[in-house]
């Protein structure tokens, strides 16, 4: 059995992480460190659902790993704070 490698961000402090929701959040995560995107685009490219996506965009956007951008439908990208934390905690 092979253990899957999740994103470094998909671990959060406040909730408990199982592994359905980590998954999801690595999707999300490696997606927007590639470039910001809207949640309706990021639940295509993740294969989600809209709902799903918001859930864990405001799970992340709780902690500080992500945030929302403009005006309405909101870009959401990766904030740097989880990285930092990572380093600095080390």
């Amino acid at each position: 059995m092979t253990k899957q490698a999740y994103h470094p961000n998909a671990y959060l402090s406040s909730i408990r992480n199982i592994k359905r929701g980590l998954d999801t959040r690595t999707k999300i995560l490696n997606i927007l460190d590639k470039h910001p995107m809207d949640v309706k685009s990021l639940a295509k490219e993740a294969s989600a659902h809209y709902n799903v996506v918001m859930h864990h965009l405001r799970l992340l956007g709780a902690e500080g790993i992500v945030e929302r951008r403009g005006i309405k439908p909101f870009t959401w990208k990766t904030t740097g704070i989880g990285q930092k934390r990572l380093v600095a905690s080390n």
